[in-house]
């Protein structure tokens, strides 16, 4: 039987807790009463401001009112919402062809900011083709980790990769949610974990470029921060709740 290859990472030091840490916070959000009658709001909300942090976290900083508004036409602030509306739809094609689904991901994410030619296809290079049929191996049942630990490797893996042109970070924090969405950990879209890393910005960098150094340190720094962002979603899950509630 072949080993897990993510498994090792649940016995770097204080990852384990850190996951169950992060899974019951979100768990505690998901009871919220906003919920029960308002779900539709508060997933919009969600995903709104889901598509304003992954935006800025590629350099595009738009204030929430104004994109809420519609005034907003920057192009990878364009991007990041349609990929925050494509996500529920791509949630089953996610785990069967990964490789379709991040092509599809690309294609929305960096429309009028790459050329035609450029949308949908990655680089041609020899090492990022074997290393996103690696990822796609992980992602369609290469392993049986918590989907937390799954999500934070995509995320990882694709936003140091950069297979593709342009706003590749949307992609890729678009990808990590997908995996969130596809294994019924988050299949609402629920969890705003982009909220969460805009609002971890220096630590999501330093940490992503620590991920990329492939050491126990570093993938355990990414680890954190991860599970750390995540907490951050859940409770912002709580305030968007909180909100909805407010004004009904």
């Amino acid at each position: 039987m072949t080993a897990d290859p993510l498994a090792p990472l649940l016995e770097l030091a204080d990852i384990a807790e850190a996951v169950e840490r992060a899974r019951t916070r979100f768990d505690q959000a998901l009871g919220h009463r906003a919920l029960r009658r308002h779900g539709g709001p508060v997933v919009a909300e969600v995903s709104l401001r889901s598509a304003v942090a992954s935006a800025a976290l590629e350099g595009r900083v738009h204030e929430q009112e104004a994109v809420r508004a519609g005034t907003v036409t920057e192009p990878v602030l364009q991007g990041a919402l349609r990929v925050a509306g494509a996500l529920p739809g791509l949630s089953e094609l996610w785990p069967k062809a990964p490789r379709q689904a991040l092509a599809k991901l690309h294609v929305l994410a960096a429309r009028d900011v790459v050329t035609e030619a450029e949308l949908g296809r990655p680089i041609d290079d020899p090492v990022v083709a074997a290393r996103l049929d690696g990822l796609a191996g992980l992602v369609a049942g290469g392993t049986r980790v918590t989907p937390l630990v799954l999500a934070a490797v995509v995320h990882g893996e694709l936003l140091n990769l950069r297979p593709f042109a342009g706003p590749s970070g949307v992609v890729a924090r678009g990808a990590a949610r997908l995996v969130l969405l596809s294994t019924g950990f988050d299949p609402r879209g629920l969890l705003a974990v982009d909220v969460g890393h805009r609002e971890r910005e220096p630590e999501y960098v330093g940490a992503a470029g620590a991920f990329a150094t492939g050491t126990p340190d570093g993938l355990r720094s990414w680890l954190r921060h991860y599970t750390a962002a995540v907490e951050a979603g859940a409770d912002q899950l709580i305030a968007v709740g909180d909100e909805v509630l407010a004004s009904t």
